[in-house]
């Protein structure tokens, strides 16, 4: 499933919703943003790398972390996110794939 995930499937989704469901929270976060970075070496499976962003409520915000995300079409996804700060809609969350 890894090599499935590629900069081009995600920017197909963008603007699309994927929930993080916890044990006693369910957040949704919107994919917002999916920009492929300069290799410096060899990725895994000759993929190129990527970023994607994500941004959900300005609370809470969640600790840097590996999180089930659940999306329609994807299922649950297991992407480890980093909390970047806020914009002026809410938080955001990055995700890099090499």
């Amino acid at each position: 499933m890894l090599d499935q995930l590629t900069v081009e499937r995600f920017a197909a989704l963008l603007h699309q919703t994927f929930r993080v469901r916890l044990d006693d929270l369910a957040l949704d976060l919107e994919l917002v943003e999916a920009q492929g970075l300069k290799s410096h070496g060899r990725s895994a499976g000759n993929r190129q790398p990527f970023s994607i962003l994500f941004r959900g409520p300005l609370r809470p915000i969640l600790p840097q972390r590996v999180y089930p995300l659940d999306h329609l079409a994807l299922g649950v996804l297991e992407i480890f996110l980093v909390p970047v700060g806020p914009d002026d809609i809410g938080q955001r969350y990055e995700a890099i794939f090499n």
